[in-house]
This record gives structure tokens, C-alpha cells and sequence, in this order.
């Protein structure tokens, strides 16, 4: 309210003009959300209609406009719904029949304002392949009543709303959930999007979950089928609901144009309070840890000690992927309680050093953020020392003078408004030592969630320049407000008036970035409309023409 007190004074003074007129009041105001292709609604503009006094009234028209909209032909229909008791959005009810797309759009007779607050919703539904460029603007320009015409208060600008695809939705390909986005771009411009395949329940390990992947050949405009890349199945006597494998982390190596995907496998389940294997899980079992809480991954390398650490491998662009390696015994350190990939996307090194980011559990329990690299092709793995302490899930970026930036998740940092930002490190030995940055917990808000982080580079004028991306919910105590940023000086600083929007309702809230093209933005998160959306920003909205 304090935002607009200008509005609410004006609305007060109508309300008591309207309650002597006995006349309606419509306030309409539009949400900041991807408008998604696969999706059969999406909500873009909220309409609040307020009638004065004790007798119903007759609403015979609503008349919206699609003017700002790239192109009407990319609207299959324009929908009226009843909203949700609370007010929100909801597909449920649908007021009158969907109207095709035209320059301007009218309900007829959508119905009867009984209480003295009536809440409706105009949605879209979009073709299912568009250019991801476009945009879609919807406004009301007047509501007919029973007692005349009523032009609509608009609470704040309209804008022309962005378009992406919903890649992933509840109980898709009989998925329960989707989670945990990981994105990268081949050798051959394949967009390559891997997830949490949660079968059963959106809660994390232990669980049946596979890695999954979604390719797009066409910059994400369309998606390939779903397909599985890391699977336990039922191994060791154990059914796949606790042989669960999570949190992928999709790399391509820039010189060979091979690809990998890790992710964390987790047998059977450990026993919270000694940290020991729990004999004779069934299928009919209901226990359940996760590795992250109390003892739920030990010191030790064993299946039956600790978390495990795979890695698979493509050779034809992720068409088919290779049995996967286990690199525990390589990379973690025996006493350590937990070593595991950090979900996102991994980098090659200028020099060919193929890097993940990774996170773990130290001999005490304490969570921390690293790196894990391969100078040989992927055929042998190190692991750094660890960058901090009490930070868990990071992404890694290349500096123009080779250093390498380490962008922390930090526990510090939930519900702290006083002091809140990523925790940020830098190596320039491959993680044998770090030193924090001078951004590091003051310059990149979060509400303690997972993050992503990408170096885009690209030729203007004939000179190869490069930005650094960054993506999160930008919020101290909330997953909303997904937020794109841009920094050009290798982030030392982050341009206020360049960052994007996304989509400002809230959701699980990661995200994965990816170079699409060197003139398009990939950006690959949970959004409030799916349960992951793809959408692309061209270049030149975050550095100019």
C-alpha cells in the first residue's frame, strides 16, 4: 500500500462516489510471469470488480485489448476464469468460452456480481512452437454493466510479458516432480537440460529419481522426449525407491565435445542418529534420510557409508550415454561425511581443464563448497580444498585473467536482512588455496537457495568481449522475484538498471543459465508457471545496442 498512496487515496475518494451511484469499480492489475507454450492457461492479467451496494449487478461485457503483442497469431485463445477463493489464479472455472486471438477480445455476459468483491482472471493459451522473442501484452479497456460503462483502474504499468516454454510439468511423463535444472549448450548448438526425475513425491533423497534430460535442437523453442541418463534401478537386493540418484550437474568439454552429466546416488539408508546401514529396506519400506540431514552420509566410500558419486558420458551430442563411473573413491576424502556434484553446470578451463562445482560434508558434518577439475580428458578427477565453510551448493566461472570464481550458496545468509549476499572465492591454483572476493556477502541477495552463474562471451565490432550472468531469486527471505543480472567487469560490480525479471511469484526458485547462440540468453529455472521454464534474453536488452 505504501508503495502507491496516490492510487489508494483516488480509490477511496471513487468508492464513496460509486456507493451513493450504485456503480461498479474495476481495478486491473498484471503480474510479472512467463507466458509459456505447452500450457494450457496462463494467467496475465488479474481484474478486481467492485460494486457498491446491496443488489447484484450484470456484467455484459469485458473488452480487452491485445495491442503490444508481437504477434496475435501466437495465441491459440484468450480465456476468462473465476479466480481461487484466495483471490489467485485458477483454472478451474472457465466464465464464458476461450475467444480466439484478435486485436480486440470480448467476453459477453461473463456473469453476475453478487459479492462486493469479485475477483476473475484473463489467461492465454499460446501455439505450442513460437519465436521465444515475442511478447504478449493483454489489458481491459472497458467493463459493460447493467448500469453503463466503466473504464478499469490500472494499478501499475502494463507491460508486454515474456514468452518461454514449460518444459517440464507436474506428473509429466509420469513424473511426480521435476527439480533441480542443469543446463549447457554442445559443440553443435544442442540445448541440453538436465533434472531430478522424482517418480513418486516432490521431496528429495532417498527416493525413486533418475537423471533426466531434455534436448532442444531449435534454441529452445522445442524440446526433444524426455530421457533417462542416470538410473541405479534395483541394484544391491534394493528396490528403486532407495537407489535414488539427484542433483545433476551437465558439463561439455569445449576442446572434445564430450558430455557429462553427474549426479549424487544414494543405497539404501543410513540410521539419523549412529549413521550405520539399516538392514532389511523393502520395497514396502517407508524409511527415509536424506543426505544432507543428521548422519544420513558417513565418513567411509562405501555404498553402504556414504553418498556415491557418479558420472556419465556422451559421445554423439547426448543421444546415448555411456554406464556411469563411479569417482568417489577418487575425489572424496575418506573422513569426510558427504561428497557430492553441485546441481547447475559445469565449465572447461581456457587451457582444457574440465571443471564441476562440487560440495560436501567435512569430518564433522559442516557443510562446505569446492571445485573438482580433470586435466586429462575426464579420465582421472581432483578435488580442491574447500573454498568455505557452512555454504553448500555453488557454480564456477572462468575470470578474464584465469582465476576461477567460486558463487556460494551461504546458510548465513536465511531470513538475514542486515547482512545478506552469496558468499563469493577465488583461486588461481585450481582451489590449493582461495581468498574471498570483495563482493562476498554484500553484493548478490539470496534467501538461501541454490544459484547460477555463466560467463557469455560474444564479438562486438570485431573485438571478443564477455559479461558475466547471474540468476536467482533475488530476495532475502523468499524464493520469488527470479531475477537475471548482468556485471561487466568480471563481477566486481553488478548493473542495476540491466537486470530482468523473470517471474516474480514464487517457486522451488533454481536456476541454470547457458549461451544459446553469442546474440541469446538460455535461462533454464523453476518457475511459478511449470515446473521448469525455458526462456531466452537476447543480448543487446543487457548490453545495448
Amino acid at each position: 500500500m505504501k508503495n502507491y498512496p496516490c492510487f489508494y487515496l483516488t480509490c477511496s475518494f471513487l468508492l464513496l462516489c460509486l456507493s451513493a451511484l450504485g456503480q461498479v469499480q474495476v481495478n486491473q492489475f498484471q503480474p510479472l510471469l512467463p507466458v509459456l507454450t505447452l500450457k494450457e492457461a496462463n494467467p496475465v492479467l488479474r481484474l478486481e470488480l467492485i460494486k457498491s451496494g446491496e443488489d447484484a449487478r450484470l456484467i455484459k461485457d469485458i473488452v480487452c485489448s491485445l495491442k503490444g503483442t508481437t504477434r496475435l497469431d501466437d495465441i491459440e485463445s484468450v480465456c476468462l476464469y473465476a479466480a481461487a477463493k484466495n483471490g489467485s489464479f485458477s483454472a478451474k472455472t472457465l466464465l464464458t468460452a476461450p475467444q480466439p486471438a484478435t486485436s480486440k477480445v470480448t467476453f459477453k455476459y461473463p456473469l453476475s456480481l453478487q459479492a462486493d468483491t469479485t475477483i476473475v482472471w484473463l489467461s492465454v493459451k499460446l501455439k505450442d512452437k513460437i519465436d521465444l522473442a515475442h511478447r504478449i501484452q493483454l489489458s481491459c479497456t472497458a467493463v459493460k454493466t447493467d448500469l453503463g460503462k466503466v473504464t478499469p483502474i490500472t494499478v501499475r504499468p502494463l507491460v508486454a510479458l515474456r514468452t518461454g516454454v514449460a518444459v517440464r510439468q507436474y506428473q509429466q511423463d509420469g513424473v511426480h516432480t521435476s527439480r533441480i535444472p542443469g543446463i549447457a549448450t554442445s559443440q553443435k548448438g544442442t540445448l541440453l537440460a538436465v533434472y531430478d526425475a522424482r517418480y513418486d513425491t516432490s521431496r528429495d533423497l532417498q527416493g525413486d529419481i533418475d537423471i533426466a534430460l531434455n534436448r532442444s535442437f531449435d534454441g529452445g523453442a522445442t524440446w526433444q522426449p524426455m530421457q533417462v541418463v542416470l538410473d541405479r534401478k534395483e541394484w544391491g537386493g534394493l528396490p528403486e525407491k532407495y537407489n535414488g540418484v539427484s542433483d545433476a550437474c551437465v558439463l561439455v568439454d569445449r576442446q572434445t565435445g564430450a558430455i557429462y552429466v553427474a549426479g549424487l546416488w544414494m543405497h539404501g539408508v543410513l540410521d539419523g542418529k549412529t549413521g550405520r546401514w539399516v538392514e532389511g529396506i523393502t520395497k514396502d519400506s517407508t524409511r527415509w534420510i536424506h543426505q544432507w540431514h543428521a548422519k544420513g552420509s558417513q565418513p567411509g566410500l562405501g555404498v553402504k557409508e556414504t553418498s556415491q558419486f557418479l558420472i556419465t558420458k556422451s559421445l554423439d551430442d547426448g543421444q546415448t550415454w555411456s554406464e556411469p563411473i563411479n569417482i568417489t573413491a577418487q575425489t572424496k576424502h575418506p573422513e569426510w561425511w558427504l561428497f557430492a556434484p553441485a546441481p547447475g553446470h559445469g565449465i572447461t578451463l581456457k587451457d582444457g581443464t574440465l571443471v564441476f562445482p562440487t560440495q560436501g560434508r567435512d569430518k564433522e558434518g559442516l557443510p562446505f563448497s569446492n571445485i573438482t577439475y580433470s586435466k586429462d580428458g575426464g579420465n582421472t578427477w581432483v578435488t580442491s580444498r574447500p573454498a568455505y565453510h557452512n555454504t553448500t551448493e555453488c557454480m564456477a566461472v572462468e575470470l578474464s585473467n584465469g582465476d576461477i570464481m567460486l558463487n556460494m550458496r551461504d546458510n548465513r545468509n536465511h531470513g538475514n536482512k542486515e547482512v545478506n549476499g552469496r558468499r563469493i572465492c577465488v583461486t588461481s591454483d585450481l582451489g590449493e588455496t582461495w581468498t574471498e572476493h570483495p563482493t562476498s556477502r554484500k553484493a548478490l541477495v539470496e534467501p538461501t537457495c541454490m544459484a547460477s552463474l555463466h560467463r557469455h562471451t560474444y564479438r562486438h565490432k570485431g573485438v571478443e568481449k564477455s559479461i558475466l550472468l547471474f540468476c536467482n531469486p533475488e530476495s532475502y527471505n523468499s524464493r520469488d522475484h527470479m531475477t537475471l543480472k548482468v556485471s561487466f567487469d568480471d563481477g566486481r560490480t553488478w548493473s542495476a538498471d540491466r537486470k530482468i525479471l523473470l517471474d516474480e511469484y514464487g517457486s522451488f526458485g533454481y536456476s541454470c543459465i547457458t549461451s544459446v547462440d553469442e546474440s541469446t540468453i538460455g535461462v533454464f529455472y523453476e518457475s511459478s508457471q511449470a515446473q521448469m521454464a525455458f526462456q531466452q534474453v537476447k543480448l543487446e536488452e543487457l548490453i545495448g545496442k
